[in-house]
């Protein structure tokens, strides 16, 4: 199974608890529960590198869940997230968190940029207040409650032959090229969303669209739905509005940038990103195939 990163929190979110007073009470007043530290909603690390946690107080916070080691976790709600580190800064100080911090700090970022999101209601425009231990918010007005949502989006590989078509956008730093992406629409499956998306950006044709993996993203809030698809056609007419460039990578080229090579043809996304692992996927699942085929 393809490993991605803002998982693998390894906590047990306890649901019951946050709508349970008593045991909300319990988790809050003991010894060993921690509050998360956070700079703005940005991560706050310690020397090593790790998150940073302080005994927890009397301020609204959100529940995480319950640790291995028994601990009560929580999050405090930020009100003033404040600019926060530029993207790409912020994207390399999370490629050096461990995969267990980052999936935390990604599940308090998605929780904050929800709330900041949800003040007032989306009903009767009435302010609205926290509840359920932070994974809810109720209307003074009319009493609507709101709970955290997603945003679905599928990123994906079209393939052709031994090739697959990566683009770039003109904000991503130079020569980082990535898969296609794109959100999924009301009344839309996941292949539809896919073939959507591909001939939208890339005037392609797919089929078969087959999925591999799924990503929490914390950037607001979106659950990224990795697929591979067949183009079929090689013949691209470009979307200028959103993407700056687009070209077939072919699976040596795919190789070279995974591994760093200084005259790889471009630089892969980010390790945390699902779309690393996509590539990684289906360079590896071309060579098993490989490998398969040349067994008698």
């Amino acid at each position: 199974m393809l490993q991605t990163g803002f998982t693998g929190a390894d906590i047990d979110r306890d649901d019951h608890s946050r709508f349970v007073a008593e045991r909300l009470a319990r988790h809050r007043a003991h010894p060993e529960a921690r509050l998360l530290r956070l700079a703005g909603i940005d991560p706050a690390l310690d020397g090593d590198g790790r998150l940073t946690w302080e005994r927890l107080g009397e301020d609204e916070s959100i529940f995480l869940g319950i640790d291995e080691g028994g601990r009560p976790l929580f999050a405090p709600i930020v009100t003033d997230n404040g600019p926060g580190q530029r993207a790409f800064a912020l994207f390399r100080v999370i490629s050096e968190m461990t995969p267990r911090d980052a999936a935390i700090w990604g599940l308090a970022r998605s929780l904050n940029e929800w709330h900041r999101r949800h003040r007032f209601c989306g009903i009767c425009g009435g302010a609205t207040g926290v509840f359920r231990a932070g994974w809810g918010r109720r209307c003074a007005g009319c009493e609507a409650e709101h709970f955290p949502r997603v945003d679905p989006v599928v990123i994906m590989l079209a393939e052709h032959g031994d090739r697959v078509l990566l683009a770039r956008q003109p904000h991503y730093p130079p020569r980082r090229y990535s898969a296609l992406a794109g959100f999924v629409e009301p009344g839309e499956s996941i292949e539809e969303a896919v073939a959507r998306e591909v001939m939208e950006e890339a005037g392609i044709a797919v089929a078969r669209v087959r999925y591999v993996a799924s990503q929490p993203w914390p950037f607001p809030g979106q659950l990224m739905i990795a697929c591979i698809a067949e183009a079929r056609s090689d013949k691209v007419t470009l979307d200028t509005t959103e993407l700056e460039d687009a070209f077939w990578a072919s699976r040596a080229d795919v190789r070279a940038a995974l591994a760093g090579a200084a005259d790889a043809r471009f630089a892969p996304p980010m390790p945390f990103a699902i779309a690393h692992g996509l590539l990684a996927h289906w360079v590896e699942a071309a060579e098993r195939e490989d490998a398969t085929c040349g067994v008698d």
